[in-house]
């Protein structure tokens, strides 16, 4: 550790004799410019923020590398109110919470699922990273090759589907345009941190490309807790003439990230960071292996009339065990998303654009569990794959149609109005036969006609300012796992999607000619028909089968505010400082269960135990977050970031005997970018994570006593780095 501190101190005091011993320096900040794409959609592209009138959060290089840039809970937990953001390790098991809404049921065994994301649909260069299930895994993501994120903040169904929370556009780094360059990233951290990126960049007049290969590892802060990475990003941009563009996505990912399980309160409060015995004896892991690719096609077939086509496909093969066993996971999915882009002027002041389209996702998975048992070679090493004990084969198949249009008229007002339908169907093919068995194998269900519509106005005044209201509607359709019961062998008829209905107004504005940001937003959303569970007792006694099953019966009642600044208090190309910008957001939460009662069976499973939690606060979410920070670039290039963080107390049970403690963190980083003669370019940089030395966790896990949280590191960890860039 000490060696690494003074690796940093020499690096940061190399970096800025550097600096000020040339002066023809260029600033990199933004090395691969990025074409804006909005998250709502083609008839929202170009539109400026005071345009639009709904939340939408948008993170570009500035707020992605104030850290390690490896990680993306810290961009968006730091840059984003309303969305949290955890890690189930250091780098792997990542789940959003947009606006209280994150993840499905748990079965028969807590309110809320602490190992899936559902509700929210993420997407990748236009591919969804969602799978046709509505599940979201984002292991085989390398975060560090990402180049801007968008965030739709509620209800997204009109032009995403089944996004009940939201929709997440995550968009790769982008070749430069007109130049050829190769490029080597090195960073190196505290325990074991290492990141390699090799990067060769060809931009033409009519064709660029950008290979990205990049190989992270970790020796991980607590035992059994490594990472290990390596990605492969193909970027490709094609121009055949002025009517078409071509762009072209390929990724590769081999990830395994090591869990030694969720702490107790007892071992965390005492910062036992052991783990969990069980976990590491079954050496718990997740190994995901991934191949996504996308093509997509734009054609301007006139001013007033586009059409942008992207077909998709995505192969996992993942492996993973915890305390319970070991499961095999091979889901394939593939699809096509299309939209047409439309633009009608209406006379002089009004303007009418639409967009309209479909997207179609087909998913095939084959899911293997097994039990694990002791190695019979020896026990003291981890232990081996027992007998099979299921194996199911699920096809799932999304589809929606949608179209939304904007009214722009005089007085810079505008009316949006869309609508979408979404449908869903899903076949479960249980191959595990049991001699005997008189149930079925093949379980079917579909949950079609989800119309989602969406409604907002919005007025600028004086270019400067915006204020708007909004109104909009999502669903969630159970997964796999939820529409049938197993015990008895009967799809659960009775089953419902999940209804999401927000109200939103708000504010924007770009004041003091432009220096001022700020974005408010209130908000009210509903969450109705949340899926619980009901349990079953042994009847009779003798010969009966206790089980549980899930049920909608439950609703959420989520009120907020965000806010949200950002100041050029210095924006110069003169002076010494080229950059001096305070940020700042804050985030109020009251999010309450609205008639949500939860059922489990007795310890002899002769009677049912009914809870409550009505009234109660939902578990998982903090009342308060506050975030600040500041950002300086100077002319001779030296730049320096840092950044406070505030987390409120998250109860974590959803009776409300169990919380968190609230935390404070100070992250800071501090570098130089230089150019040396005309085709070289330099980035030397160094940092610190949890400055202030403070406790505080990745995740906790919900409604799961005793064992509650996965810790992060509870001391100041430090990471440095230098990335090379020869341009020809």
């Amino acid at each position: 550790m000490k060696h690494l501190k003074y690796a940093i101190i020499a690096l940061i005091i190399l970096s800025t004799r550097l600096s000020f011993g040339q002066s023809n320096l260029t600033d990199t900040t933004n090395v691969y410019p990025l074409n804006e794409v909005e998250i709502r959609g083609a008839a929202d592209q170009n539109r400026s923020s005071l345009s639009q009138p709904a939340s939408i959060a948008k993170l570009n290089t500035l707020e992605l590398k104030r850290g390690t840039g490896l990680y993306l809970d810290d961009a968006i937990n730091t840059n984003v109110p309303g969305v949290y953001m955890e890690r189930r390790t250091i780098a792997a098991g990542q789940q959003f919470n947009i606006r209280g809404y994150g993840n499905g049921v748990r079965g028969t065994n807590g309110v809320n699922s602490n190992f899936d994301g559902q509700g929210y649909k993420v997407y990748l260069n236009g591919i969804p990273v969602t799978d046709a299930e509505g599940i979201t895994l984002m292991d085989d993501i390398d975060f560090g090759s990402i180049g801007s994120v968008q965030i739709s903040k509620g209800p997204a169904g009109t032009l995403y589907g089944l996004a009940i929370a939201g929709a997440v556009n995550l968009r790769t780094i982008r070749p430069e345009a007109g130049k050829v360059s190769i490029g080597q990233d090195v960073m190196l951290g505290s325990y074991g941190l290492k990141r390699y990126t090799t990067r060769l960049s060809v931009g033409g007049e009519k064709a660029s490309v950008l290979v990205n290969y990049g190989r992270q590892l970790f020796d991980g802060f607590m035992v059994h807790t490594a990472s290990h990475k390596d990605f492969v990003n193909v970027v490709g941009e094609f121009l055949p003439n002025d009517k078409q563009s071509i762009n072209v996505y390929a990724g590769f990912s081999n990830s395994y990230d090591e869990r030694n399980g969720e702490l107790t309160i007892g071992q965390y409060d005492t910062l036992n960071y052991s783990g969990n015995p069980a976990y590491i004896k079954n050496n718990a892991h997740s190994n995901v292996i991934s191949i996504r690719t996308g093509i997509g096609h734009t054609y301007q077939f006139n001013e007033h009339l586009s059409n942008t086509t992207t077909v998709f496909g995505t192969g996992i093969s993942s492996n993973v065990s915890s305390a319970g066993g070991w499961t095999d996971k091979d889901p394939i999915n593939y699809g096509a998303r299309t939209t047409f882009d439309l633009k009608f002027p209406l006379g002089d002041k009004m303007r009418l654009n639409g967009v309209v389209g479909g997207e179609l996702q087909h998913q095939y998975a084959q899911t293997v569990g097994y039990a694990q048992i002791a190695n019979p070679d020896t026990t003291q090493f981890y232990n081996i794959i027992g007998a099979t004990r299921s194996n199911q084969v699920t096809t799932s198949k999304t589809s929606s149609l949608f179209t939304e249009w904007t009214l722009m008229m005089p007085g810079d007002l505008s009316l949006t109005a869309g609508i979408g339908m979404s449908n869903m169907s899903i076949s479960l093919n249980d191959r595990f036969f049991v001699a005997n068995s008189t149930k079925p194998t093949l379980y079917e269900k579909s949950y079609n006609g989800l119309v989602s519509p969406h409604l907002a106005v919005n007025k600028i005044f004086s270019k400067q300012l915006s204020v708007y209201a909004a109104y909009s509607k999502g669903y969630k359709a159970p997964v796999s796992a939820y529409f049938f019961i197993p015990t008895t062998g009967e799809v659960n008829t009775n089953l419902k999607p999940e209804i999401g209905t927000q109200y939103e107004i708000g504010s924007k504005g770009d004041l003091l000619n432009g220096k001022l940001h700020y974005e408010l937003a209130l908000f009210m959303a509903k969450f109705t028909d949340k899926m619980t569970t009901v349990a079953v007792p042994l009847n009779p006694p003798a010969v009966g089968t206790a089980y549980s099953y899930i049920v909608n019966r439950g609703s959420y009642d989520n009120k907020g505010l965000e806010l949200l600044i950002r100041y050029n208090a210095i924006q110069s190309s003169e002076g010494f400082f080229s950059s001096v910008s305070p940020f700042a957001n804050f985030c109020y939460s009251d999010f309450k269960y609205d008639k949500y009662t939860f059922q489990t069976l007795s310890a002899d499973k002769l009677s049912v135990v009914e809870v409550d939690y009505s009234g109660n606060d939902v578990a998982g979410v903090p009342p308060i977050t506050f975030n600040a920070g500041l950002d300086i670039v100077t002319k001779p290039g030296v730049y320096a970031n840092v950044s406070y963080s505030y987390r409120d107390v998250i109860p974590y049970t959803s009776d409300g005997l169990n919380e968190t403690d609230a935390f404070s963190l100070v992250n800071a980083k501090l570098g130089i970018r230089h150019r040396i003669g005309d085709h070289f370019d330099v980035d030397l940089f160094g940092g610190a994570n949890n400055i202030l030395g403070t406790q505080y966790y990745y995740m906790v896990f919900l409604n799961q006593l005793p064992d509650a949280y996965l810790p992060a590191p509870a001391e100041i960890n430090y990471f440095g780095g230098v990335n090379l860039k020869y341009t020809f």
